[in-house]
């Protein structure tokens, strides 16, 4: 079988079979060798590994990925997909292909049947408007997971990374950096998928952390504060939390937390790092 990563061949799979790139999907298909041996690379697959792949579409880093893994899970939302998945990965007998919605699966079960519940790896190619959904879903379910390397938007790849007092840090840095160390190791240009997004993309390594890094009495609530205090970025954070219909905290409770943290009441969710946050949510709770 020929090596889809190089473009000749994507386009002679895709005109064999007459697939048309379907926008609700946000279907764009890597065409870059060296990018696919990065992602393969940061992965850190072994012959030890079951992975699981989000997204494969025709194959293309699938290929790569069975090279190296002991086995692989190939999950496809789009259908029209899997006749080309059984014929681009027909050499493999490592992998198994399944046509499903990412979300609707239970990834612990599969982490059972297939890693004996250990930690698994987790690969893909996420198309933008479900990055967010599909991440934080891995990470709030408590499915056992060793690391996550995807393929996103440079900007959300930004935003997982970011710090305290940057544009870029939000209620999803905070969320990413909760559960995992983030880093990016590849940027990927428009130029290296077909067809051609609008935007350049990154590779984001997130290796879950074995213990998260602070601690915090209720996860659920900590999360419902920060998500408050982003709402309204120029509002300040007492304002932000005592304005949240879903929070049952008042402006004087707010504000009295903040200051016990030794924080200007004037201050703004941005400025807090993690281990403030999961402080200020832990005196909320107990107010």
């Amino acid at each position: 079988m020929a090596t889809l990563g190089v473009p000749q061949n994507t386009i002679e799979v895709l005109q064999k079979h007459d697939f048309h790139f379907q926008k609700k999907f946000g279907q764009n298909f890597l065409i870059d060798t060296h990018v696919l041996e990065k992602i393969v690379q940061a992965a850190g697959v072994t012959k030890d590994d079951f992975v699981l792949e989000i997204g494969p579409g025709i194959g293309t880093m699938t290929q790569y990925l069975c090279e190296s893994a002991r086995e692989v899970m190939a999950v496809e939302i789009d259908e029209k997909l899997i006749p080309i998945l059984q014929e681009t990965l027909a050499e493999y007998d490592n992998v198994t292909v399944v046509n499903a919605d990412i979300l609707k699966l239970d990834i612990a079960k599969i982490a059972e049947e297939h890693n004996h519940g250990n930690p698994i790896k987790v690969v893909a190619n996420l198309p933008y408007y479900i990055t967010t959904p599909i991440i934080m879903e891995l990470f709030e379910s408590r499915v056992p997971l060793e690391s996550v390397t995807v393929m996103v938007q440079k900007e959300v790849a930004d935003r997982m990374q970011a710090g305290p007092g940057t544009k870029d840090y939000g209620a999803l840095s905070l969320a990413v950096q909760y559960y995992s160390e983030a880093e990016i190791v590849a940027n990927v240009p428009p130029n290296c998928f077909m067809p051609r997004p609008n935007v350049g993309s990154a590779v984001i390594r997130l290796t879950c952390h074995e213990q998260c890094p602070v601690e915090v009495d209720d996860e659920r609530f900590m999360f419902r504060v920060i998500r408050a205090s982003f709402n309204q970025r120029r509002k300040t954070l007492q304002n932000g939390l005592g304005n949240d219909a879903s929070l049952p905290v008042s402006k004087e409770q707010a504000a009295e937390a903040i200051c016990s943290l030794g924080l200007s009441p004037t201050i703004r969710g941005e400025a807090l790092s993690l281990a403030q946050f999961a402080e200020l949510s832990n005196r909320l709770k107990k107010a």
